[in-house]
């Protein structure tokens, strides 16, 4: 069983990309190999697919999931809604001075009420006290929360880049950010290589970006997060597999919502599923679905950063991070993309 020290890696602070670039397109590509990374760009990755291959997108869209405001008490807050439990009610991080109690009332962006119901775990329990519901409230008042290594607050060009272009069910605190690089002119591209494309959901939440805290990864327990997979992608899924080609996930979000919903079918065949994940993917996970991904780079020491090693083998993902630190690559959400193309494994993984 690796340790927490095993996924780390020197990172540069200025390779941390804090925009994106001008066209989503342009973004470079390492295609991850058997025996060396191939240095590429994004636009190229059609020739690294097969017909027949299915990519698989995360259709969720982005929340305007942080409100300022203060406490009835006068003292400032700072709200990031990390998801919707009903038409007027979410769990949020709250930072504030003082916790504030059960029972009192939070005013955000000056324009609604919030009370604070109670605590569940690291979370606050909130209801919206006025007559609109609280997704309408947070897309009107609300602001887009950019991720906490992007040392800005969101800009206009942000309401457009940090969504993806087929971003369509609202309800993630980050962007599926592999998805990120695909403009019309990609997807078409894509399309007339006789690739096919399907969608999942999978709400990214806030706990994506929290640090492991335990070195004994077999204490650590992953945060949860609502995803669903349709009756027309697991057939698509399964339409790929009887045809010998690879089911690709386009970032790892795609990744796990397909492998939690194959853990929640058990031993039957795939199928439409909806619920909450814990998954967590480390070395030795035997994947059921996905063969291949297309994704961003990950923050060191992450469960992103475990997942993607579960995959491509840790000696050979951290080999590939050492090269892309020295080509200079982009990191991370507004960064470059890898490849894996298949699934590898390092001896020591066997």
């Amino acid at each position: 069983m690796h340790s927490l020290s095993d996924f780390d890696y020197p990172l540069p602070e200025e390779l941390i990309a804090q925009a994106p670039l001008p066209e989503r397109s342009a973004s470079r590509l390492l295609v991850l190999g058997e025996r060396a990374p191939v240095d590429a760009g994004i636009r190229e990755l059609p020739q690294w697919l097969q017909p027949g291959d299915l990519l698989v997108f995360n259709d969720t869209r982005v929340m305007h999931a942080r409100l300022y405001g203060r406490k009835d008490s006068g003292g400032q807050v700072e709200v990031l809604v990390e998801r919707l439990t009903g038409e007027r009610e979410a769990l949020a991080q709250v930072r504030a001075s003082k916790t504030p109690r059960p029972g009192s009332r939070l005013q955000l962006e000056d324009a609604f009420e919030v009370e604070v119901l109670g605590r569940q775990g690291e979370f606050f329990m909130l209801r919206s006290l006025a007559d609109a519901p609280l997704l309408e409230l947070l897309e009107r008042h609300g602001r887009l929360p950019l991720p906490p290594y992007i040392d800005r607050a969101a800009a206009p060009a942000d309401e457009e880049r940090y969504q993806t272009v087929f971003a369509r069910e609202t309800g993630s605190v980050a962007a599926p950010t592999a998805g990120l690089h695909f403009d019309h002119a990609l997807l078409a591209a894509v399309e007339a290589r006789g690739v096919r494309t399907a969608r999942v959901t999978l709400h990214v939440g806030a706990g994506t970006f929290q640090p492991v805290r335990v070195d004994n990864l077999a204490e650590h327990r992953m945060h949860s997060e609502r995803f669903h997979l349709s009756a027309e992608t697991a057939q698509a899924v399964a339409d790929t597999r009887a045809a010998g080609r690879r089911v690709i996930a386009v970032g790892t979000t795609s990744l796990r919502c397909l492998e939690s919903a194959a853990a929640a079918c058990g031993d039957r065949p795939l199928a439409a599923c909806s619920g909450d994940t814990r998954l967590f993917i480390t070395p030795g996970y035997d994947f059921r679905v996905v063969d291949a991904l297309l994704t961003n780079f990950h923050l060191p020491k992450s469960t992103l950063l475990m997942l993607v090693s579960a995959l491509a083998g840790r000696r050979r993902i951290l080999d590939a991070y050492a090269h892309a630190v020295a080509q200079r690559y982009r990191f991370f959400s507004y960064g470059d993309a890898m490849f894996i193309p298949a699934r590898m494994k390092d001896s020591d993984e066997v």
